[in-house]
């Protein structure tokens, strides 16, 4: 089958990713551009993970400042090369992490984070309603679990929709930046302050 220079570029635009890539991607999916920017993506979870225990120590400290100096984010990403941190990607790449925590208010980093007595505690309130919207006894504790993914989604930062484009994860984000960089890229730290806040 035979892509067009068109094809390659609107996947190219979506993903970021290189030409050669691109074409691969497309030749693979038979042309189809929703599984080609799926296949680009699986192989940049799979770079990432590849790449996640390279130690990175280099980056940069971002900040964001928000509606007339009232929220204001601090956050520290790195990576592995003074080369790489000084580039407009990479620059980039924190300044959108710094804006995402601003307007999406992560309490922890990742559900690994969260105090247990806290999940406890959500778990418990969960499984309550569950109760009380009639379900049955049996599905009680997977629909709790269920809706645990979305309190986790909603208060850890890696697994937030990324403000800027919910059909991804800050996760992902991170993964897609490793895999067009070739760097491990980490969010060290992050630090989000808010006027009047106790």
């Amino acid at each position: 089958m035979e892509i067009s220079v068109e094809l390659i570029k609107e996947l190219r635009e979506k993903t970021g990713a290189g030409i050669s890539d691109c074409k691969k991607a497309l030749t693979d999916s038979g042309g189809n551009l929703e599984e080609s920017v799926m296949l680009i993506r699986e192989k940049g979870l799979a770079t990432a993970a590849k790449k996640a225990s390279r130690v990175a120590s280099e980056g940069l400290v971002e900040a964001y400042i928000h509606l007339n100096g009232r929220i204001g984010t601090l956050v520290e990403v790195n990576c592995e090369t003074d080369f790489v941190a000084k580039t407009d990607e990479f620059r980039a790449l924190a300044h959108d992490i710094a804006l995402h925590v601003t307007g999406a208010n992560p309490q922890y980093f990742r559900r690994e984070d969260v105090p247990a007595d806290i999940v406890e505690k959500e778990k418990e309130i969960l499984g309550i309603q569950a109760k009380n919207e009639g379900h049955s006894p049996e599905k009680l504790e997977k629909i709790a679990e269920e809706r645990l993914k979305k309190f986790f989604s909603e208060i850890c930062l890696l697994e937030q929709p990324f403000i800027r484009d919910p059909s991804k994860t800050v996760a992902d984000l991170i993964a897609e930046a490793v895999a067009r960089i070739g760097e491990n890229v980490v969010i060290k730290r992050f630090t989000r302050y808010q006027l009047g806040e106790k």
